[in-house]
């Protein structure tokens, strides 16, 4: 495994998402919300952050969902040394109080770092209430023990061009959670699925040209870089055979990383039910890695 440096800290070029591990699928035709949530029990989440540390991940990307944060709790509790970068849960940022408490809770477990998620960013984004980001991001910056232990501030975003705006403005973060894929497309002004409750049923077709922007508008930008939905949610693997779906995950472990800085990394989502995808994504890249040398 290959590490970069993440403000002082060593953290793995790739990272695991969430997604997965919260029932958020992409691919429902295939796997659906419910399946996701049946199979990643408490065990099964544990047994994946093990395996993570057993293939050189060290660094997850967490859900701020208060069942994930239990686990995380008790994990750390029993001497879990996994590095963390939280993204915001959507329904505890509606609402100031809620979202300092859900903070806190973050925080309870020493984060590295935590991210608005670019569901929240980008509904306000698009509609025209970017004053509700610049307030969540103050938010953050004035909370006590935010200020105690310094993490960093993240933005999440589907959008390049919210991210061009947020450099113009120079809005107060220290890193991007960047999307290689617009999923946002069809979804303009609808907040998240925790929220809605609605599952992502119909999904839109990738577009590759989305990866090509969002690469482009990133290739300025000097702050950390985490580029996720790498694979497009899972939907460009989905029914292909191993030798295509690893030369697949190749192809774009070199064209993202090869557009990004050095000490950039990308976060992976994985569902083992079915195969080893975690074991699988790491072997490739280090596969990759070998034939950069």
């Amino acid at each position: 495994m290959k590490y970069v440096n993440f403000f002082g800290h060593e953290v793995s070029k790739l990272i695991v998402g969430d997604n997965p591990f919260n029932g958020h699928s992409y691919i429902t035709a295939f796997i659906s919300r419910e399946e996701m949530l049946d199979y990643n029990t408490e065990d099964k989440i544990l047994d994946a952050i093990h395996k993570m540390e057993e293939l050189g991940v060290n660094t997850m990307l967490p859900l701020a969902d208060p069942y994930i944060i239990r686990i995380l709790q008790r994990y750390r509790r029993n001497g879990g040394k996994m590095n963390f970068i939280f993204q915001t849960y959507a329904p505890f940022m509606i609402n100031p109080d809620i979202a300092n408490f859900s903070i806190g809770q973050m925080l309870s477990v020493d984060p590295l770092g935590i991210y608005i998620s670019g569901t929240f960013t980008d509904v306000r984004f698009e509609t025209g209430r970017s004053d509700e980001i610049t307030d969540m991001i103050q938010l953050f910056r004035n909370h006590e023990q935010f200020q105690e232990k310094c993490p960093k501030l993240g933005l999440g975003t589907h959008h390049p061009e919210l991210i061009a705006h947020c450099e113009k403005e120079k809005w107060d973060i220290d890193f991007y959670m960047a999307c290689m894929y617009d999923l946002r497309r069809g979804r303009e002004g609808e907040e998240s699925g925790f929220i809605t409750g609605k599952n992502k049923s119909s999904v839109h077709p990738i577009i590759p040209s989305d990866r090509d922007i969002m690469l482009r508008t990133l290739k300025n930008v000097e702050k950390p870089i985490i580029a996720f939905k790498i694979f497009a949610g899972g939907q460009m693997l989905v029914e292909k055979e191993e030798a295509e779906r690893r030369a697949l995950i190749k192809d774009a472990y070199n064209t993202i990383f090869h557009a990004l800085k050095p000490d950039d990394f990308a976060v992976m989502g994985i569902f083992q039910k079915y195969h080893d995808q975690l074991t699988e994504n790491v072997d490739v890249f280090n596969e990759w890695c070998q034939e950069q040398k």
